[in-house]
């Protein structure tokens, strides 16, 4: 023991809080809802692509009808015929949604096709890769009008018929971006980090109300969808996910487990909870790690077409599937973990660290004493 180093110390700490974090991975990610959701009204925005569209799918197999919010037309009529190809109810609702008064009418028009809207998940997203001096004043609006904006127009639309009846839940699709801000993409982070401050509101007020309306968010980490192929980019060389990517089916299913079991929050994959606990604990790390890593592992060795069209201003046509590019390397089976259990196991790993530094600390003046002693007696 007196031999030890801070180093070794601080690793042994880490090593405690990252295993307390993850110590219930076997516990977590199940494929199969307890709760029935035959016939439950489920709206999705961002329904016609990627993560939105695997949700719908995940929902409708467990016998929800589903109703798919999004701008492109043929997207939508897509993902409906798959759903009924296995026997599933959808509806399609061409919209935007950053126009509020389109989402709202959408939610009301699906209350009368479909029935009283049970769950409504929150996933349209818009980004653009590029250095923060490069985007255009009209490139973060739009950005903040979808990612944020979208989120708040679809959760009032939720509130407008969920209020009344005293009942359901809104599900608000985040990633580990909404606590910790990366390089290239700072127009997106800032709107998630936008969302987590309204959602913090609104469900405190739910609270002071008394409601049995229920929120919850689900932070995803790198899903592999079709985002990396239409999203406006800066950069020369094509862009990806930060490794590990994980399937769209992987978040799809979180976020039926998140509808059926709503707690404050859910964290995704392992990634997830490192970074926003590592963001929480050790900040200024965090900033120069990312500095040196991210930049070069959201890219890769080929260039971009001098054709390639973007979907920030308008969808494109075509391209609108579940998966993206990366499917080869995507995990199936990412750790799900309640923001509450992480914390609490975080604590716990964090209580271990301060014991053991403090038994090494203990275990050294005993042994200083111990030679001090033995000076004196000669």
């Amino acid at each position: 023991m007196p031999g030890l180093e801070p180093s070794f110390i601080l690793a042994v700490g880490t090593c405690a809080i990252q295993g307390g974090a993850m110590f219930a991975i076997e516990q977590v990610f199940r494929k199969h809802v307890s709760e029935s959701l035959q016939g439950k009204v489920v709206m999705i925005t961002g329904g016609s692509a990627g993560v939105g569209r695997a949700a719908a799918r995940a929902f409708a197999r467990q016998g929800a009808n589903v109703a798919l919010l999004a701008r492109d037309v043929s997207g939508l009529e897509d993902a409906k015929a798959e759903i009924e190809s296995f026997g599933g109810e959808a509806r399609i609702f061409p919209a935007d949604v950053a126009d509020a008064e389109a989402v709202f009418a959408a939610a009301a028009q699906c209350e009368v096709e479909l029935g009283p809207i049970d769950i409504w998940v929150n996933n349209a997203m818009a980004t653009v890769f590029s250095p923060v001096e490069q985007l255009t004043p009209e490139e973060i609006r739009r950005v903040t009008e979808v990612t944020y904006l979208g989120y708040v127009h679809g959760t009032l639309a939720a509130l407008r018929h969920m209020r009344p009846r005293d009942r359901g839940v809104i599900v608000q699709v985040g990633s580990s971006r909404a606590y910790r801000g990366i390089p290239l993409q700072a127009a997106y982070c800032g709107a998630k980090h936008a969302v987590r401050g309204f959602t913090d509101s609104l469900r405190t007020e739910l609270l002071h109300h008394r409601s049995n309306v229920a929120v919850t968010a689900v932070h995803l980490p790198a899903v592999n969808t079709p985002q990396f192929e239409w999203a406006r980019t800066r950069m020369r060389k094509a862009f990806r996910p930060v490794t590990p990517v994980y399937t769209s089916r992987a978040a799809a299913f979180a976020i039926v487990h998140a509808a059926t079991h709503p707690k404050r929050e859910y964290w995704l994959g392992g990634t997830t909870s490192l970074t926003i606990i590592g963001d929480m604990l050790f900040p200024g790390l965090l900033d120069r790690f990312l500095a040196r890593e991210a930049v070069d592992r959201q890219q890769k060795e080929m260039e971009i077409g001098a054709n390639r069209s973007d979907n920030l201003f308008s969808p494109v046509s075509g391209r609108h599937r579940t998966n993206g590019a990366f499917s080869a390397e995507a995990r199936p089976n990412p750790a799900m973990l309640s923001a509450q259990t992480i914390r609490f196991a975080t604590i716990a790993g964090a209580c271990v660290l301060i014991g053991f530094a403090g038994a090494v600390f203990g275990a050294r003046r005993a042994s200083a004493a111990r030679i001090e002693k033995r000076c004196r007696s000669r």
